[in-house]
């Protein structure tokens, strides 16, 4: 990557290209990047001098980047081989690489933690980064998600040589890290498109952990279902919410809508860690993130500031309304496992109030593999509200719908909407309790149904 001075992104409005467009433009580089539909990271990006494009044609590619000597494409793996101007850039002899292939370059000279896992790695690695940003050591990070605290999705220090990035499974992207220490925080079989089997799917996982590098370490929560594969000299260590482990809580308790716990490592006991962001599975991620921070030498008293100062993670389990009578909730969640534990939570902090769920599905092979799964979970809630499928980078498959998951799901106030008629339905009724769950487009509804709830 030496020899390039700019740098061309091809969506550059997802999260984690988005972050390594920021460490280019950090380092005075040129850069741009073309993504189909304007959104609030691009937005962002734009406002950092970023040149950014929504129209796929070539001659909407900037002048500047047309100068294949000099420019470097970086992909997604979303994106289509028909894409016109990956096209263009294949056929004029452009160096084009993918984004898990340009982390691995930026990272594999520094001590990079790498967390891994179908759920819970962009909690975890977010609250990694922050234990380290706030402690003595300090730290980069490349992460999933935009951290309150920060308000982005990229950290760089120049103090420290710790990097915090989250290890992205899909396509086997993380296959291209160097790991100095691994974090596994699930391996639910996920992306069947990809991997076909679950089999298939931990075996990729297996091969992460055989990349981490001698004399590093590997955090793996209990019960995950993978056989790692370390090289010598690789310590390894388990962690659970509240089962016995190497690390683990207990005398886990809900206190005025904060949850607080007594964090156990090997030696020693950190009590009254305190939880702002009150979903009981931030427990778990908590105990990853404090697990790692105390093997790299962190105080006690920095871990648990730490954790009691970290603000949480946009659209995860994000309070965006509450009054006397409504609490309307947003959740990225939008895997069956991440579904019951977001539901799970809200019965345990609302146990009165009448939970409603608005669901959109993401991505048509996903709804086709855990249609059962989705249907058992939604049927926790009191009332669903289910949206059609966002497809994403698929197309149709015949016979998949959301319809195929509401015909299982088994409670009696149960709806099938689309997303024009869900906000005429919010205004005609009144809820307790309202949560917005995937990972689609649904995000861009959230403020318009904030706005009815203030407006009432």
């Amino acid at each position: 990557m030496q020899n390039f001075t700019k740098y061309y992104f091809i969506g550059i409005g997802g999260i984690g290209m988005s972050a390594i467009a920021r460490y280019f433009n950090y380092q005075g580089m040129a850069v741009a990047g073309y993504d189909r539909t304007q959104n609030s990271i691009t937005k962002e990006l734009a406002a950092e001098n970023i040149l950014i494009v929504n129209d796929d044609t070539i001659c909407a590619i900037p002048q500047q980047f047309l100068d294949s000597k000099n420019t470097l494409i970086v992909i997604t793996p979303a994106i289509a081989d028909s894409h016109p101007q990956l096209k263009f850039f294949q056929i004029n002899g452009f160096t084009i690489k993918k984004r898990a292939e340009i982390l691995g370059e930026i990272t594999a000279q520094k001590k990079a933690i790498c967390v891994a896992g179908t759920h819970g790695k962009t909690t975890t690695s977010t609250m990694i980064a922050h234990i380290l940003e706030q402690s003595h050591l300090k730290c980069s990070a490349f992460l999933g998600g935009i951290a309150d605290n920060y308000g982005t999705n990229f950290l760089i220090s120049n103090q420290s040589n710790y990097v915090v990035v989250e290890a992205d499974e899909y396509d086997r992207s993380f296959h291209h890290l160097s790991p100095y220490f691994a974090v596994v925080t699930s391996a639910d079989p996920d992306h069947l498109d990809i991997y076909k089997t679950p089999d298939e799917y931990h075996k990729a996982f297996e091969i992460f952990t055989s990349l981490i590098k001698s004399g590093g370490t590997l955090l793996l929560r209990k019960d995950v279902k993978i056989s790692p594969r370390l090289k010598k000299g690789v310590q390894c260590f388990i962690y659970s919410m509240n089962e016995k482990a190497d690390f683990y809580a207990e005398n886990i308790r809900f206190e005025k809508e904060k949850l607080l716990f007594d964090f156990i490592t090997p030696t020693d006991k950190v009590t009254n860690v305190c939880l702002s962001s009150p979903i009981k599975i931030n427990v778990e991620n908590a105990v990853a993130a404090m697990a790692v921070g105390y093997l790299l030498g962190i105080s006690k008293e920095e871990l648990k500031n730490g954790i009691a100062s970290f603000s949480g993670i946009y659209r995860r389990f994000n309070i965006i309304f509450k009054n006397e009578k409504t609490v309307f909730i947003d959740d990225y969640a939008h895997h069956p496992e991440e579904l019951l534990q977001s539901i799970e939570s809200i019965k345990q902090i609302f146990p009165k109030k009448t939970i409603t769920g608005i669901f959109q599905p993401h991505l048509y092979t996903r709804t086709r593999d855990f249609a059962d799964e989705f249907a058992d979970v939604l049927s926790i809630l009191d009332e669903l509200i289910l949206l059609d499928i966002y497809p994403a980078r698929e197309e149709p498959i015949a016979g998949v719908s959301s319809k195929i998951i509401f015909d299982k799901v088994n409670i009696k106030n149960k709806i099938l909407c689309t997303k024009d008629e869900l906000l005429p339905l919010i205004q005609k009724r009144d809820f307790q309790v309202l949560i917005t769950l995937g990972a689609g487009d649904i995000e861009f509804l959230v403020p318009k149904i904030k706005e009815i709830f203030e407006n009432k």
